[in-house]
Parts: structure tokens; C-alpha cells; sequence
């Protein structure tokens, strides 16, 4: 059942599912929540896995609080989440901002993350194409969610999408060299049409050293709901095995077969 728990001194809507196993995580993206994608993701991880999510500061059930929107304060949150309420190593998915929470905490805490998966993840803001349509337009629909859900008053919500645009055209900063500090295992998924440029998806897969790339064909920055299945099925086979591939005609990867 979720309930709110005190994170790193604030009020954070918490969830927890059944004890399968080892402890993964599940980071919702920015401006959403986690009942917006947990049914997406659950039929590939609830039978193996011991799953706990959480709505980040100043998102879904949980308040906002001062710079919520900054990457590394919903880092430290996620942080203060896995020592706190977690309590031992996890997997970590992250779909959009939460794949940058998660590499984040990979590189501050290592200890904390057994691996990663990253759904339609940046790790720069020009590793962004631009949205035309994406100018704090709130439909009915949403503010009436966000009236239902958010403890935060309603006339905040378009106050945080204005904020967050502005954070993100500077936000998250990081190089190829934080991310080669990346120990565990990584893999890096997005949509062939995805808002995160094929280039830069790329980048942070090359940049990665333990890093596998998967590209979901015929789907854009919401793959995870355009093609549930195919996406689940990646998913499970890279949680099932995350020794280092060895390849028949390696390129990038450094041991090759031997037969």
C-alpha cells in the first residue's frame, strides 16, 4: 500500500510491492508521477524483484520543496530514499528525468546502485530537440489531476512547468568523463523518434563503461507505453543476466568470444 514516509527531512509518497527479491527502484519522469507509468513497467520486474517507488518533491502526492526541480536535489533525495527506506543496493529504472536521477546517484553513491536502466534519458541539455508545442500549456485534464493529487496549491502547477523549462535549459551538466565513472551496469533505451537525439542516446551508451544501448523501433519519448511488451521483454532479459556481454564481432566491447 503506498503511504507517505519522512525522506531527508520532508513528507515523500511511497510504494512498495511484494519482497521477490533484490530491491529495485522505479523513477518516475519530470512533471509526472508514479502512477502514470508503474503499470508499464511491474509485469517485467514484480515476479523477481523486490519493487519500491516514490513520488520526488514537488511531484504527484509528495509537496514541493526549495530548488525540488534541481537534478541534484531530487539526486539527494533519491539517496536519502535508498539508505533510509530501501536499506540495501538496488536496481534502479529511470524514465526521462528519473534516468538522470538515476546516473546521478550512480556517480555519487555507488555503492547504493546494482544497476540501471534509463528510459529516454539526457545528460545534457543539448542532448535535447526542441518541442514547439511544450510552453507550460496546462490542459483541463491535467490541472484536474493535479488538483486531486498535489498537496501543493493549484495554481503551482503552471509555476513548475515554468521552472522546469528554465532548469533544463542548464540542467543536468554533465560530461563523458562523469559518466565513465559509472561502474555498474547500464542500459540505455529510448524510441527511434525519441525527444533525446540519437546522438546524444549514443553518447551516454558509448560513454558508459558496463553500457548496452537498446532503441525501441516505431516509438517516440513514450516507448514504454507506445510498445509496453517489446520494452518489458528488454527489460527482463538485461535484469536476467548482467555479467558483460561477450559478442561474436565486438567493436566497442573489449573480449571478444574465443571460439
Amino acid at each position: 500500500m503506498p503511504e507517505y514516509l519522512e525522506v531527508a527531512g520532508h513528507k515523500v509518497f511511497s510504494y512498495e510491492w511484494d519482497n521477490n527479491g533484490e530491491a529495485l527502484v522505479l523513477l518516475h519522469g519530470g512533471l509526472s508521477q508514479t502512477s502514470h507509468w508503474d503499470s508499464y513497467i511491474l509485469p517485467a520486474v514484480e515476479e523477481d524483484f523486490h519493487v519500491f517507488a516514490y513520488d520526488r518533491a514537488g511531484h504527484g502526492f509528495t509537496g514541493q520543496r526549495e530548488k525540488s526541480f534541481h537534478y541534484q536535489f531530487q539526486t539527494d533525495e533519491a539517496i536519502a530514499y535508498l539508505d533510509q527506506v530501501v536499506k540495501e543496493p538496488a536496481h534502479l529504472i529511470g524514465y526521462s528525468d528519473g534516468g538522470i536521477v538515476a546516473l546521478m546517484v550512480a556517480m555519487q553513491r555507488p555503492e547504493l546502485v546494482r544497476s540501471i536502466i534509463t528510459l529516454g534519458a539526457n545528460f545534457h541539455p543539448s542532448g535535447l530537440t526542441p518541442i514547439a508545442d511544450f510552453d507550460g500549456f496546462i490542459s483541463e485534464e491535467n490541472q484536474e489531476e493535479y488538483n486531486k493529487t498535489s498537496p501543493d496549491a493549484p495554481e503551482t502547477l503552471g509555476l513548475k512547468i515554468k521552472k522546469m523549462i528554465e532548469i533544463q535549459k542548464s540542467e543536468p551538466d554533465l560530461t563523458a568523463a562523469d559518466l565513465a565513472s559509472i561502474q555498474c551496469p547500464v542500459m540505455v533505451m529510448a524510441g527511434d523518434d525519441d525527444v533525446v537525439k540519437h546522438a546524444h542516446t549514443a553518447d551516454l551508451y558509448e560513454s558508459i563503461p558496463l553500457g548496452q544501448l537498446a532503441i525501441v523501433p516505431g516509438t517516440s519519448h513514450k516507448f514504454i507505453k507506445e510498445k509496453p511488451a517489446l520494452a518489458q521483454l528488454l527489460i527482463r532479459e538485461f535484469l536476467e543476466d548482467l555479467s558483460y556481454p561477450i559478442t561474436r564481432m565486438p567493436v566497442r566491447r573489449t573480449n571478444p568470444r574465443t571460439e
